[in-house]
């Protein structure tokens, strides 16, 4: 009763979330809280730049990043450490599995997805020439290893036939691979052709209301990340 009475003071407690918008990394947060039905303040930060808030300074003093979850006043980092935060708190619609080696196995993937997916990705934005193609080449690596993985499963969604935790972690892929693809190299990275499994998946992830309805505008976001290559780029050359 005890154990009982405590879960559900921690789960009305207070739930702030720092996040900005062209991010892919708080959305995944959003995702998980409107999949748990969990009521939150949405806290933009207006400049990640040059003028960081002092809740954002306070709250994640060491990478001073979005997104941040503050729960009854203490704050968790790290999108991926917040999605099992909030899975273990709100334990209803569960997003990692029960079984220990399945969770695991589904922590690997995400691991993998950082790693080389969200790595090259990051440098594609801001790169042009050799290092381009070869961030670019070091992504379709790595799908061609996910595509693999997906078509052994046989699943709809990485959680089974309803969306879970590594769904969320990969999901930022229906619209911002897609533009930075675009943006960088002027073509699309995920071929159909060549990843159909992949590409499958996406469109039933982007046909999920939830997953569509927090998603950023896709001409807003190119006009974005545009900018932020093109004064990257600038900048780099101005210093060498």
């Amino acid at each position: 009763m005890l154990i009982l009475m405590i879960s559900i003071s921690m789960e009305n407690k207070e739930v702030k979330l720092l996040g900005f918008w062209s991010s892919p990394f708080p959305v995944r947060v959003i995702w998980a809280l409107k999949l748990k039905g969990i009521e939150y303040e949405y806290i933009e930060e207006k400049d990640l730049r040059q003028n960081k808030s002092p809740l954002l300074l306070q709250s994640n003093p060491v990478h001073k990043k979005v997104p941040v979850l503050i729960h009854g006043g203490k704050p968790i980092c790290e999108s991926l450490n917040i999605l099992e935060y909030i899975d273990e708190v709100w334990s209803h619609n569960r997003l990692l599995p029960d079984d220990p080696y399945e969770k695991a196995v589904v922590r690997f993937w995400a691991k993998f997805a950082e790693e080389k997916l969200v790595e090259s990705v990051r440098i594609m934005i801001i790169s042009e020439g050799e290092e381009l193609m070869k961030e670019v080449k070091q992504l379709e690596e790595a799908l061609d290893i996910l595509e693999k993985e997906m078509k052994d499963k046989k699943k709809k969604f990485f959680g089974g036939e309803s969306i879970g935790y590594l769904d969320l972690v990969l999901a930022w892929s229906v619209l911002w691979l897609e533009i930075i693809g675009e943006i960088s190299c002027g073509k699309k990275i995920s071929d159909k052709h060549r990843y159909p499994t992949f590409n499958r998946w996406m469109e039933d992830v982007k046909n999920i209301n939830i997953i569509k309805e927090n998603l950023p505008s896709k001409d807003q976001l190119t006009v974005f990340l545009l900018n932020v290559r093109n004064l990257t780029l600038a900048a780099s050359k101005a210093n060498n």
